[in-house]
């Protein structure tokens, strides 16, 4: 039962699910946008336009999401199953509300929505037909994203995987049918895209509650979800609104850094598109790598084999720092004749390959900010790891890449100058902080605190 629960949580059995699942989540991406693209190109512009705009409201139900998702595996780490079991119950309960507000928000002011945040009038009747559907059915996400976190972090990323893969065939299919007509169905356009997101995702969340009513040792019941513990909630917010902090602050980095290369041209802004597409390869391996490790070190700091946490850190960020490195010398290489599939114009092909030699600096930086960060958070030391992110991002990724980018004229290359520092810099910050090894000292606190309190058996013992 030990070794099948240690092969559960061991990096390379929690990572390639996620991984596989992000890989395939992009080519149905791709492949969705294809579909879109042959509506007109308006409707691939209100799509961009509207998943920014998701994207960045995500935040607020990923908060209490991300933060459960931590505690769970915490809580089975030290082998307290039932305040698991409730932390997962809270969670997709109070998502479930955030997502309701989100969506009602959408649904009722997509116009008003869209105006605001500037979108050329031209393109107005489409996104409000699309917000009003698909962020109507935010509640959805917010579902969906609590129900796969949940699971997540009790060691099974298998299952969200497979409901991943299983909702993106669906959604690119009913795609083919709603927008073309096609198996005695009308032709509803943009409006079928937005019909088919929603359905996909609502057979989705079928699947995952019931990978969820049965994902701990005692069966959840729908009678269960009336269950809220204060103290609990408490604990998710103290982890989690860090967290969704970080993840807003991403959001909004990336969307003025956006506006900086729009500035710049056309062939700009398409040689960071088609960077995007290429990088993100080397940033999903990376990216899933961080994750596994966050849940197992959060699963082995609850178990309190706080050393066993920090020097899995290290491993399993020098594996993440060999693959993405060989990923991104391997892009290098062929990066050309990839950039030519997508454009012949010389200039944005040139372009592009220089930003694949930065890349080559870019993709561990990130890896040791994600893996370090990630790690971090997975002992709760979040409000560490979002200053870390406001300052950097904030002066770093927005305002120095304005300065060198636009204002000193150095373009594309300056602003990606100022990626990589970004990178390197929280990275740094991060790795000395977990050098520090704070979280040992409040470990040790709170199980001398335990101990003279006479806790009873199931706490564990830490082990230092």
């Amino acid at each position: 039962m030990q070794k099948r629960e240690r092969n559960k949580f061991s990096l390379w059995m929690l990572a390639w699910p996620i991984f596989i699942e992000l890989f395939l989540q992009f080519l149905l991406g791709a492949a969705d946008t294809l579909q879109v693209s042959k509506i007109s190109d308006n409707a691939v512009a209100v799509v961009g336009f509207s998943t920014q705009l998701f994207s960045a409201l995500m935040t607020l139900f990923m908060t209490v999401a991300s933060g459960a998702g931590i505690l769970i595996a915490q809580r089975l780490g030290s082998r307290q199953n039932e305040d698991a079991r409730t932390i997962a119950i809270m969670s997709v309960k109070v998502s479930a509300i955030i997502g309701v507000g989100i969506s009602l928000l959408l649904y009722l002011m997509p116009g008003q929505i869209a105006s605001l945040l500037q979108l050329p009038d031209e393109l107005l009747p489409l996104a409000k037909t699309y917000i009003s559907i698909v962020g109507g059915g935010m509640f959805l996400v917010a579902i969906m994203a609590a129900l796969s976190n949940a699971i997540r972090n009790t060691g099974n990323t298998k299952g969200p995987m497979y409901t991943a893969i299983g909702m993106n065939i669906i959604h690119v299919g009913m795609n083919y049918a709603f927008i073309f007509g096609k198996f005695g169905f009308p032709e509803w356009g943009l409006k079928g895209v937005a019909l088919s997101t929603d359905i996909s995702r609502l057979l989705a969340i079928i699947v995952l509650l019931i990978m969820f009513l049965s994902a701990f040792e005692r069966q959840i019941t729908l009678r269960d979800f009336k269950l809220f513990d204060r103290k609990l909630f408490k604990e998710i917010l103290k982890i989690g609104w860090p967290l969704g902090i970080n993840m807003s602050c991403w959001v909004f980095s990336q969307l003025l850094i956006y506006t900086y290369i729009a500035q710049l041209g056309a062939n700009e802004l398409s040689a960071r598109t088609y960077m995007n597409t290429l990088e993100s390869f080397c940033f999903m391996l990376g990216y899933s790598l961080a994750l596994a490790l966050q849940i197992m070190i959060a699963h082995l700091f609850g178990a309190g084999k706080v050393q066993d946490a920090y020097k899995t850190s290290y491993r399993a960020l020098w594996i993440g720092l060999a693959i993405v490195t060989v990923n991104a010398l391997v892009l290098y290489l062929i990066g050309g004749k990839l950039l030519e599939i997508f454009t012949k114009d010389p200039e944005i092909i040139a372009l592009g390959g220089t930003l694949l030699g930065m890349n080559l600096l870019l993709q561990p930086g990130k890896m040791l900010n994600m893996g370090i960060g990630n790690a971090l958070n997975a002992v709760g030391d979040t409000r560490y790891v979002m200053w870390t992110s406001v300052t950097s991002m904030t002066l770093i990724a927005t305002v120095l890449s304005y300065i060198f980018g636009i204002t000193l004229g150095w373009g594309l290359v300056g602003i990606y100058a100022c990626m990589i520092l970004d990178e390197y810099l929280r990275g740094l910050w991060v790795l000395k902080r977990w050098r520090q090894k704070k979280f040992m000292e409040k470990a040790t606190v709170k199980a001398s605190a335990s101990s003279s309190s006479g806790s009873n058996s199931s706490t564990a013992t830490v082990e230092i």
